[in-house]
C-alpha cells in the first residue's frame, strides 16, 4: 500500500538558513532523506512520529507541541505521522558552521 506524501512549504531559503514547515495527514510520510545540514524540530503540534531507520528497524517517537529539537547532519530516516490526526512541524536547517 502507498503512503500519501507529506506537504513540505519551504518559509526561508537563504545563505543561513532552510526554513520548512511540514504538514501530515494520518499515514503521510516524508519519503527516504538523509539530511546534510544539522537542523532543528520545532513541532506546531503533537507529533507521534514512525522514525523507519536504515537496516529495516522502526521506532515510535512522541513529541509535545513546542517542544524543540536538534540533531546533527547525517541522519538518515522515513518520518511518517503514526497517529491519528494531523501532525505539523517546523525543520529549520543550518547552512553556516556554529562558531
Amino acid at each position: 500500500m502507498s503512503r500519501q506524501n507529506a506537504v513540505a512549504s519551504i518559509q526561508v531559503d537563504d545563505k543561513r538558513t532552510r526554513v520548512t514547515r511540514w504538514d501530515f495527514e494520518p499515514g503521510a510520510e516524508t519519503g527516504w532523506h538523509c539530511h546534510e545540514l544539522p537542523y532543528v524540530i520545532v513541532p506546531l503540534t503533537m507529533c507521534e512520529m514512525l522514525l523507519e531507520e536504515p537496516g529495516g528497524g522502526s521506532r515510535t517517537v512522541t513529541i509535545d507541541q513546542g517542544v524543540s529539537y536538534s540533531r546533527e547532519a547525517g541522519v538518515e530516516h522515513n518520518v511518517v505521522n503514526g497517529g491519528d490526526g494531523p501532525m505539523s512541524f517546523i525543520e529549520v536547517e543550518l547552512k553556516t558552521p556554529a562558531g
